[in-house]
């Protein structure tokens, strides 16, 4: 299932991570939500490809540790989601859908 795009909307935003919102419900390690809000992953559905860290033209996503998650114990998160350039390849290029990008969410800095 990919992620929600309504996150906002049907989510409590729970904490903040690395200078980005992190979207509920969270309950380490197995449910870790949704990191950030322009550039939003859902961290409960990355496999941790690495194909959106390849292919940001402006570095967005860095490796973060997520241990005893059962996906991957790594996570690609949007640490400089302020820096989203709106290109969309980080969209298109994720397996399994878990990265969203709306320019006209709140959060972009």
């Amino acid at each position: 299932m990919p992620i929600d795009s309504t996150f906002e909307e049907n989510r409590e935003k729970v904490d903040t991570h690395q200078g980005h919102d992190v979207w509920g419900p969270v309950e380490e390690p197995e449910q870790l939500g949704i990191h950030g809000t322009h550039v939003a992953v859902d961290f409960d559905i990355c496999l941790a490809d690495g194909a959106c860290l390849e292919d940001c033209p402006v570095d967005v996503f860095e490796w973060v540790d997520t241990p005893g998650h059962p996906e991957s114990e790594i996570k690609a998160d949007p640490a400089n989601e302020a820096q989203c350039i709106d290109c969309m390849l980080c969209v298109d290029v994720c397996p399994v859908d878990a990265i969203d990008v709306d320019a006209g969410r709140a959060g972009r800095t």
